[in-house]
């Protein structure tokens, strides 16, 4: 019993700061350019994290067949699922003319602040059953709840800029985010009790679909909206997180 509430809790951390930073983007104006350094930062907590305690681990538990499998597998679901979202849903007139433009055309079309919760839904379904995973590996994984809830944050923020600027109120927009915060509560849960007998290989194959679409998120999302507005610091910003990720993986292991 007290692992489904270690499980419960991590989930409600990492998905609490999609709160957070809900609250913050509807109650301060927040520059775009520190919202990209926190994505920046987030994306090397993430890149660590995903290296260290996930890939790796299922590794040396299930083997590499089921490694492999899982991480291309999660990958490709992931860059599915994103298109479906985010795809414009009529095609302009002229081809645009860089990765900038496209992105623009895209958030103008189909990607708005609705779309971007959607994403942040995809992204942390499996990203909350590892984290009921690693409870049962010995109780909460401080590096993987830290990683998801900085890496949350940003999402939390940017999409409810957004939402905000639309014209949708404070209700719509707090229940939105309450409703997927409490999704990676129970997703959390889920992964403790469903995989709790579950074999390593299993285990290893569940927990590297996860990483694969993390990957995928982060080098499609989270490192191109970084770079808009930072640019060269990008790298400084990642670097810093990955960084920290890993130091914080040495000491607690």
């Amino acid at each position: 019993m007290d692992g489904i509430w270690l499980a419960a809790l991590s989930g409600l951390i990492g998905g609490g700061t999609l709160l957070v930073g809900a609250a913050v983007a509807w109650f301060v104006d927040i520059p775009q350019r520190v919202v990209a350094g926190i994505m920046a930062l987030g994306a090397g907590v993430l890149i660590s994290t995903l290296a260290f305690e996930l890939v790796e681990e299922a590794a040396d538990i299930g083997g590499l067949i089921p490694t492999t499998v899982g991480f291309l597998a999660g990958a490709v679901l992931y860059i599915v699922a994103d298109w479906l979202v985010s795809r414009p849903q009529q095609k302009p007139a002229d081809p645009p003319a860089n990765i900038v433009a496209r992105r623009a055309g895209a958030k103008l079309a189909g990607g708005t602040g609705v779309a971007i919760a959607i994403g942040a839904l995809i992204d942390g379904i499996p990203e909350s059953i590892v984290m009921g995973l690693s409870v049962l590996q010995g109780g909460i994984s401080i590096p993987i709840v830290a990683a998801v809830a900085i890496s949350n944050f940003p999402e939390g923020l940017g999409s409810t800029a957004a939402l905000k600027r639309s014209g949708s109120g404070g209700r719509s927009v707090a229940l939105l985010w309450t409703g997927i915060a409490l999704v990676t509560v129970v997703a959390s849960v889920v992964g403790f009790i469903a995989f709790a007998a579950a074999p390593p290989n299993l285990i290893a194959l569940i927990t590297t679909v996860a990483a694969g679409g993390l990957l995928a998120m982060i080098c499609n999302t989270m490192i191109p909206e970084a770079f808009d507005e930072q640019h060269a610091l990008t790298g400084l910003w990642a670097t810093i997180g990955f960084l920290g990720a890993f130091l914080l993986h040495e000491l607690a292991g």
